[in-house]
């Protein structure tokens, strides 16, 4: 094993292995699942019932008396499982995005994709659009169907570049969001209001039957995301070293596009589109871990501590007054959006 500039690099024989080991990055890895699961208890521990912090994990292995239990698994398990799912499902799709088109204010939440959802959820409450369908459902297919809009309209010849993809999806995000306040203030009270309640991001609520989807659907792309990682750091050389290494630039951007859409589509889906996660999750990784680009893996932790940390806030903030998730991070991360503005007006990067 050989150190050189706070990484080692290791070789092994049996089985025939090499790599390199960050030990900056482990840390940061470690410490923020630790506290992730530490404010993962906590939030299940609060409420209305209180339950001590230290009958929580047994309680999530089914051990301890009978309404503790219920409170535990039935009640406030799903709540929270969906924050800790859904926020590192937007810190990871963050992540991938910004490495892959070099800019660190490309998020899902920036370009366009969570604004589809937006715009399919509130025309399904308010003209009916897709009738029979779940919030979910329409969530899901909004994301996509935004996601392939963008590619096609980034598209020229010889393919799609991450500065096209930025510049398309900010026009498409600004549509969607125009076509969504047309649609709400076209809709009745009650209906606009129903909408209104998903469109801020909101955990309150959720069963295992919304939250089985999302733990599906990053059982198989968390594992894919992670596969293609060194294809994104690569590419975040530009593509006319990507494609000098041999990479398929084309066909890369789009298995990562699709990947990282996937996670965001089916996050929002879950806990509605709350912003500001996968814009600001990555960055404070990436300078916690002092790379160049964000680490996907580590990203998703600090994306569910942030989803989970803000609605913990959002429930205990003010009395009597429960905040949805997506207001608290909407105020954390303002502040961190205008910053990153201004760091790359200083540095004349453009981000």
């Amino acid at each position: 094993m050989t150190r050189t500039g706070g990484r080692s690099a290791f070789r092994l024989s049996r089985p025939a292995a090499s790599g390199i080991l960050r030990p900056r990055l482990v840390a940061v890895c470690a410490v923020m699942a630790a506290a992730t699961f530490a404010v993962f208890c906590l939030g299940i521990a609060i409420g209305d019932y209180p339950i001590g912090v230290t009958e929580v994990v047994p309680a999530l292995w089914g051990s301890g008396d009978p309404g503790s239990l219920f409170v535990v698994r039935e009640l406030r398990l799903p709540r929270a499982l969906a924050g800790l799912l859904g926020g590192a499902a937007f810190g990871i799709s963050g992540a991938v995005f910004q490495t892959m088109t070099r800019n660190p204010l490309a998020s899902p939440d920036m370009i366009g994709i969570t604004a589809g959802a937006q715009t399919a959820v509130v025309a399904g409450i308010v003209v009916g659009f897709g009738a029979g369908l779940s919030t979910q459902l329409l969530g899901l297919v909004g994301s996509l169907a935004t996601a392939l809009l963008i590619y096609l309209l980034a598209w020229k010849a010889g393919g799609t570049s991450g500065y096209r993809i930025i510049l398309v999806g900010i026009g498409v995000s600004w549509i969607c969001t125009s076509l969504t306040d047309y649609l709400l203030a076209k809709g009745r009270l009650a209906e606009a209001s129903q909408a209104v309640g998903w469109l801020v991001g909101n955990l309150n609520g959720r069963s295992f039957d919304q939250v089985r989807p999302l733990a599906l659907a990053m059982i198989v792309l968390v594992p894919c995301t992670l596969a293609l990682s060194g294809v994104t750091r690569t590419l975040q050389m530009g593509d006319e070293v990507a494609s000098g290494l041999g990479i398929p630039v084309q066909r890369a951007r789009l298995a990562l596009m699709l990947t990282a859409v996937g996670l965001v589509a089916f996050a929002t889906a879950t806990a509605g589109p709350i912003v500001f996660v996968p814009l600001v999750a990555p960055q404070i990784t990436q300078r916690l871990a002092n790379l160049a680009w964000p680490p996907p893996l580590a990203s998703g932790l600090t994306g569910a501590l942030i989803v989970l940390s803000s609605d913990l806030l959002g429930r205990q903030l003010l009395p009597d007054t429960e905040l949805p998730v997506g207001v608290v991070t909407g105020v954390l991360g303002a502040p961190f959006l205008l910053w990153l503005l201004s760091r790359a007006n200083r540095t004349s990067s453009g981000g």
